[in-house]
């Protein structure tokens, strides 16, 4: 039986679905979908994931899970996240992606 989540992804349309590698022993990954309608819980219209892995372990994710909102994880730690626009969004990601892999020396 598919999950409420799962139908709303089947009838969205994705906009953005790729891995770049960043260094040996990272990569990013970011997926973003526009929903058929906006809904109370994701008001701006998109439902989305952007995660910094690094050695295999997910770092840094942005994301819009059900029942959270817009929020960022970085390691254990939760904060919410002000969502303005898709390129403010990969923008923001791109920043704090780059920022822990020079924090962490994995450049």
């Amino acid at each position: 039986m598919q999950s409420q989540g799962d139908r709303e992804a089947a009838k969205a349309r994705r906009l953005i679905d790729r891995r770049i590698t960043l260094t040996e022993t990272a990569f990013a990954e970011l997926v973003l979908w526009e929903l058929p309608k906006r809904t109370a819980e994701r008001p701006q219209g998109y439902k989305y994931r952007l995660a910094l892995v690094s050695n295999g372990v997910c770092v840094l994710r942005y994301d819009n899970e059900r029942g959270k909102g817009d929020h960022v994880h970085v390691g254990d730690v939760e904060r919410h996240y002000e969502f303005r626009d898709v390129d403010q969004l990969i923008a923001d990601f791109l920043r704090d992606a780059k920022e822990w892999l020079n924090a962490h020396g994995d450049t």
